[in-house]
């Protein structure tokens, strides 16, 4: 039965991957991948490699709140600083800073998918990596080498199997993001594991230099500043 349920999963994963791509990144598509993979080992071990990073335990234990911004305070911080960048980022692209599915977070699968969900676009901002594809599979591939965020390590491996198979014109640019989302992911820490709303106030430049972000993306082809 858990080997029936277990292919069930997959079948359902690879449908969602293959609408995600033809969507372009449909939202909903990527949440139901996401939540797909709430329940399975493959999260058990996410858990795990989390919970054994400095302050991540502490965080899953007393359910440190998804993110929840005030995008008009935020604007108002000094130029530069997190809370500024990320809520000109909301403002510049007219996103939906509450984007996320909701989910209860009593479990710890659940939290986890839930912070990473919320804190998604602070990690654009502090990592450096665009919002189209390429900086997408890039900033997505910081968390999955760092704790192996099942869906994540789907979606960047997907990401560059379509581009290589599809658009092998783009697949250059795919995999340097993919790349240096890896190699960022190795060097720095964990950004799941930080708290980011105890430090909007605080330049990117000096959580980059705490978090050991030593060559963020912005000037790169799949970075925020081109």
């Amino acid at each position: 039965m858990p080997r029936f349920s277990e292919l069930l999963r997959a079948a359902n994963n690879l449908k969602l991957l293959v609408a995600i791509g033809r969507s372009g990144g449909d939202l909903r598509s990527v949440a139901d991948l996401v939540d797909n993979m709430v329940a399975t080992p493959q999260m058990d071990a996410c858990l795990q490699r989390f919970r054994a990073l400095p302050g991540a335990a502490a965080m899953l234990d007393e359910r440190y709140p998804p993110l929840q911004p005030d995008l008009a305070r935020l604007a108002c911080l000094a130029e530069g600083s997190l809370g500024r960048s990320y809520a000109d980022l909301i403002q510049r692209l007219h996103y939906d800073p509450e984007f996320f599915r909701p989910r209860p977070i009593d479990t710890e699968a659940l939290w986890l998918t839930q912070r990473i969900a919320t804190t998604h676009d602070i990690h654009h901002v502090v990592c450096g990596f665009g919002t189209h594809p390429e900086g997408e599979t890039g900033v997505l591939a910081v968390t999955a080498t760092q704790i192996g965020f099942p869906a994540y390590v789907l979606l960047t491996t997907a990401a560059q199997l379509s581009t290589f198979r599809l658009q092998p014109e783009r697949f250059p640019q795919m995999s340097a993001a993919a790349a240096h989302g890896i190699a960022m992911g190795r060097q720095a820490a964990c950004l799941a594991a930080v708290r980011w709303e105890e430090g909007w106030e605080r330049p990117v430049s000096e959580w980059r230099e705490q978090l050991g972000i030593l060559e963020p993306a912005d000037a790169a082809a799949y970075g925020l500043k081109v």
